[in-house]
């Protein structure tokens, strides 16, 4: 299926075709999410939610693609003639290094989370980090700057949260990572204010961003140079991870009396900038997150039995 350039510019549909027995149709736009896992993934949720407000005949879904298929991957969304991927773990670093084209943010990261296709190229952007801004000041009211703040992890989505919290203003900028190597070419995004950290650090963080893949599906889980009993009230400690909705961090961090936010700001943001990339039209933010937090009310309500 593919969209054509009525839908791309924001015409709008007939009136219901998204609730019609026909749709979606050969004549439905078609941007995706692309990881592994991937099937936890709240992003089709988002995306749809926004072009339903918008009255948009395109539709998102889920691609699980496996380790080292990335640049399979966007070689199919050129000859399927998608419109653009969202990209999560463990796919940005490699589709950074396969898309066509890298915007000046991109580049500085060497990551990847949102292509777009246009006249058979991948453009490949992050928004990421201007997406965590956005959720960290709609959840938290916290503001970077001047302040001391600790990334752990050295990923993709770890860099973009040290670079974003670097160009906020933050008066300095920890990474924590088991490998050394990484977290120093993570820190030097941050230039003078950032640096390598020691689990002895945590303590005096005013901001803590747990942004590796520890705790996504589990959790128990628990970031190996993280001291739980080093956290403290007058903290903000955000975890990127959203499934679970808390995680073994943040319900640490919160017993402790620090104030405690997960990953779903960050993704709301985030899939609203790549919807206005993609179609050129403002994101229906209020709607997205709405629908966001009902899914998380549903999972919540699951789990609990």
């Amino acid at each position: 299926m593919s969209g054509g350039d009525s839908t791309r510019h924001g015409a709008e549909p007939e009136r219901g075709v998204r609730c019609s027995p026909r749709w979606p149709s050969a004549a439905s736009t078609v941007v995706g999410v692309m990881g592994d896992p991937v099937r936890h993934s709240l992003s089709p949720l988002l995306h749809n939610t926004a072009f339903d407000a918008l009255g948009l005949d395109w539709v998102s879904v889920a691609f699980e693609v496996r380790p080292g298929q990335a640049p399979a991957a966007l070689s199919g969304g050129r000859a399927l003639q998608l419109r653009g991927l969202s990209v999560t773990t463990p796919h940005k670093e490699a589709v950074a290094a396969s898309v066509d084209e890298l915007s000046p943010l991109a580049r500085r990261l060497g990551s990847v989370n949102c292509v777009t296709f246009e006249g058979g190229r991948a453009v490949g952007d992050s928004t990421d980090g201007p997406g965590f801004l956005d959720g960290l000041r709609r959840g938290t009211g916290f503001e970077p700057s001047g302040r001391a703040a600790m990334v752990i992890g050295a990923g993709g989505a770890a860099r973009a949260v040290v670079l974003a919290l670097a160009d906020a203003g933050a008066g300095e900028v920890v990474v924590l990572n088991r490998d050394r190597g990484r977290a120093e070419v993570a820190a030097t995004l941050a230039g003078v204010a950032g640096r390598v950290g020691e689990p002895a650090d945590l303590a005096r963080a005013e901001l803590v961003v747990q942004a590796s893949s520890v705790g996504l599906g589990d959790p128990d889980a628990l970031h190996p140079l993280v001291d739980p009993g080093r956290l403290r009230s007058g903290q903000v400690v955000v975890d990127l991870v959203y499934h679970p909705a808390r995680t073994a961090l943040l319900r640490a961090a919160a017993a402790r009396g620090a104030a405690v936010a997960n990953g779903l700001g960050m993704l709301v943001h985030q899939a609203a900038l790549a919807v206005e990339q993609w179609t050129g039209q403002t994101a229906p933010v209020r709607a997205m997150w709405e629908a966001a937090e009902d899914a998380a009310q549903e999972d919540a309500e699951d789990a609990a039995g």
